[in-house]
C-alpha cells in the first residue's frame, strides 16, 4: 500500500468514528439534544427550525458514517475510492451545516474545531 491510500483509509476510519458516534448519539440522547440546542439558537431560530436541523444533521452523519465504514471495505476489497468519497463529501455538508449553526451562536472555538475536522475532510477528499 502506498502511503496516499493509508492515509485515505485513516481518514475515513476518522470520519466513521466521529460522524457514527455523534449521529447515534443524537439518536439516542435525542431529548438532551433537542433541548441543549433550542437553548443555544432560542435567539436565532424558531424551534421547529432547530428540530429539522437537529433531524438533517443526524441523518447525514449517519449516512457519512455509514458510507465510510463501507467505503473502508471497498477500498481493501476492490481499490475502489468511490464509496468513501461520497462518505467524505455527505460528511462535509453535515460539517458545514454544523459550521453555520456556530458561527451564528457566536460560538467561535465550535466553529474552529470544526473548520479542522473540515480541512482533513477535503484532504481525504483529494486523495479519493
Amino acid at each position: 500500500m502506498i502511503p496516499q491510500n493509508v492515509t485515505f483509509l485513516f481518514v475515513l476510519a476518522f470520519f466513521l468514528i466521529v460522524f457514527l458516534q455523534s449521529g447515534l448519539d443524537k439518536i439516542i440522547d435525542y431529548k438532551g439534544n433537542l433541548a441543549f440546542l433550542k437553548n443555544l439558537f432560542k435567539a436565532f431560530f424558531p424551534p421547529p427550525l432547530i428540530s429539522v436541523a437537529l433531524i438533517s444533521v443526524t441523518i447525514l452523519e449517519i449516512i457519512s458514517g455509514v458510507l465510510c465504514l463501507v467505503g473502508i471495505v471497498d477500498f481493501i476489497l476492490n481499490n475502489n475510492s468511490h464509496i468513501g468519497f461520497l462518505g467524505l463529501i455527505v460528511g462535509s455538508l453535515a460539517l458545514l451545516v454544523l459550521l453555520f449553526g456556530q458561527r451564528v451562536a457566536k460560538n467561535y472555538e465550535g466553529a474552529k474545531t470544526i473548520a479542522i475536522y473540515f480541512i482533513l475532510a477535503m484532504i481525504g477528499i483529494v486523495l479519493a
